[in-house]
């Protein structure tokens, strides 16, 4: 019966997040939808803040204040628009970003012995920053490109395959664990049918898309590497969850946890997917 009702509260709040994110999205302006998800990212930050060992409620309150700051710089600075992602600025913040995703999968591989660099609270709390901030700049570059939506929508959609295929493919024949230390429940047989049904499902869109067969080879090659990416921010967020000895980064989704839990894959896919498909867009479009 416990079980029913977990289920029950997971799907009436996938649906209804789903809904609130697909009315935003295709509803609102690049600007609009922009400021909804730095409200989205502050909540992450209220929630990262906590797993970084910040018990104090205005520290809490500072910190998330701190992120506001960054991501009015950000916009000051930055200043989106349809031709933001040929700046060389933000090229050059999403390759720092992924940089540090590289950093983090070396992090998660050494996990524990790697908690002594990275486990004090300044240094989590830092970290925070550095996930968050170039999620939510990657995410505003592509809403304001042309077609913009539908390609958050499309971002979005690689990493709920992931997701979905590596949960359905561990249970049924995982074996080997992927980051036994970070999160047991992970395995590579897991990995391997996540990518496999990016691969499936993106097939048919990358046809739609591609003028040639090389550039349908570019179009899954993105798919799977923003799929594999996805991969590493879930495990991040696992490990700084388990460092601090948690399940769950919050309450606010019944039947899912905190609002971390389910967009820790999306930190580091949009930062790798925008850089990505910066570089290789003269030769996609």
């Amino acid at each position: 019966t416990r079980k029913r009702l977990v289920l029950r509260q997971r799907v009436v709040t996938a649906i209804m997040v789903a809904t609130l994110f697909l009315v935003a999205l295709f509803g609102l302006a690049p600007a609009s939808f922009a400021l909804i998800m730095a409200l989205v990212v502050a909540f992450a930050a209220w929630e990262w803040s906590a797993l970084a060992g910040l018990s104090n409620r205005g520290l809490r309150l500072v910190y998330v204040l701190v992120l506001l700051v960054v991501l009015v710089a950000a916009e000051w600075w930055l200043k989106f628009d349809k031709n933001s992602l040929f700046e060389n600025q933000i090229r050059s913040l999403l390759a720092w970003a992924c940089a540090w995703w590289a950093v983090a999968l070396l992090w998660i591989q050494g996990y524990p012995s790697s908690a002594i660099l990275w486990g004090r609270q300044w240094v989590c709390a830092a970290m925070g920053l550095v996930v968050l901030v170039p999620t939510w700049v990657a995410l505003t570059v592509l809403a304001h490109m042309p077609n913009g939506a539908w390609i958050v929508l499309g971002v979005v959609l690689v990493v709920a395959l992931a997701d979905i295929g590596a949960y359905f493919t561990g249970r049924a024949f995982g074996r080997r664990k992927l980051a036994e230390q970070v999160s047991p429940g992970k395995t590579w047989e897991g990995l391997g049918g996540g990518i496999c049904a990016i691969v499936l499902v993106i097939i048919p869109y990358a046809f739609y898309l591609a003028d040639e067969r090389s550039q349908l080879w570019a179009w899954l090659l993105l798919a799977v590497i923003t799929g594999l990416a996805s991969v590493v921010g879930d495990l991040l967020v696992s490990m700084v969850k388990r460092n601090r000895g948690v399940k769950d980064s919050g309450v606010i989704l019944p039947g899912h946890g905190g609002l971390l839990d389910r967009i820790d894959g999306m930190t580091a896919a949009f930062p790798v997917f925008t850089l990505m498909y910066a570089l290789l867009y003269e030769y996609l479009s």
